[in-house]
């Protein structure tokens, strides 16, 4: 058997490294330089081309590089190919670091602050009150969001598509309950995993049911948000702001409004990063727990896509 790497717009020259380290008795390619196909049976992917699934008779399992699997077209592979994704318990402390980050920064008008410094202004406000965080989506990234943000004393919300009982949150999951939530909010934040159902969630629809001073924070997926609608409420004063780290096309083209728009922070998807040691370590343990058929570990649920 073999492995193969099929990562698009990365250097993977470390990844082979680190796997050829770990799994010496394993034959590692990487796409499009592999000798043969009919030897691959575990595939680390992330937006691998989609003519590349059918060159792949004897695949078994697919490990998405990223803690979310929507890189993968999941109609492409056969039923029984196991899907699997990477679990890293700093992604979780990094996103709630950062979300903390930019909901302090909107509250205390940073970038109010750093725009008047380069007009010399000198124009000091008191903070925003503003404390009610809404997350939507309720897994692990989120739930440690909501324990950093319930330690600097937000309180928080919680939307999830199945029921989640989390101490001193307010946890709904049916559709119906949210927009009594939605209107509550003074802070939104995305962390959705990306399906079917979830594309385009944050529309001109949802925004409108948020307060005017409501500042969206997406570290989900780029596709949630539908971005003429998000301009457009920014730019009618619909919402107050918005931080934004993920993106439907990256890198951001360069003639697209969010660089210069005075009500948008951007980072470059770098919320939170994998760890290269953690990543591979993960896959060479599911390598491994394939060839002596044990269950595979985190694997996803290919009928809801997480």
């Amino acid at each position: 058997m073999s492995v193969l790497v099929a990562i698009s717009g990365r250097d993977c020259s470390k990844i082979m490294t680190a796997l050829a380290t770990k799994l010496p008795d394993v034959k590692i390619s990487q796409w499009p330089d592999c000798d043969n196909l009919e030897d691959v049976e575990f595939v680390l992917a992330w937006l691998a081309p989609a003519d590349m699934w059918a060159q792949l008779p004897n695949l078994k399992v697919v490990s998405s590089f990223g803690a979310g699997i929507d890189s993968i077209d999941l109609n492409l592979l056969p039923d029984n190919v196991v899907v699997t994704r990477i679990v890293d318990e700093n992604l979780a402390h990094d996103m709630a670091e950062y979300v903390l980050t930019h909901i302090l920064a909107h509250k205390l008008r940073l970038k109010d602050y750093v725009i008047k410094q380069q007009q010399r202004q000198w124009l000091p406000k008191r903070a925003y009150s503003h404390n009610h965080v809404v997350i939507l989506g309720f897994g692990e990234l989120g739930q440690s969001c909501a324990k950093r943000l319930l330690a600097n004393n937000f309180t928080v919300s919680a939307f999830s598509q199945s029921p989640k009982n989390i101490a001193e949150v307010n946890c709904i999951h049916q559709a119906s309950e949210l927009p009594s939530l939605l209107a509550q909010a003074d802070y939104l934040v995305c962390l959705l995993p990306l399906t079917t159902q979830t594309k385009g969630f944050i529309n001109r629809n949802l925004l409108m049911q948020l307060p005017s001073h409501a500042v969206l924070i997406n570290v989900a997926r780029g596709q949630h948000v539908v971005a003429d609608d998000l301009l457009w409420a920014l730019d009618n004063q619909i919402i107050r702001g918005a931080t934004l780290d993920v993106f439907a096309q990256e890198p951001l083209a360069a003639e697209h409004p969010f660089w210069h728009h005075s009500a948008v922070t951007m980072t470059p998807h770098c919320a939170a990063l994998s760890d290269l040691e953690t990543v591979t370590q993960q896959i060479a343990n599911n390598v491994q727990r394939m060839k002596t058929g044990l269950k595979l570990n985190n694997q996803v649920d290919r009928t809801k896509g997480y």
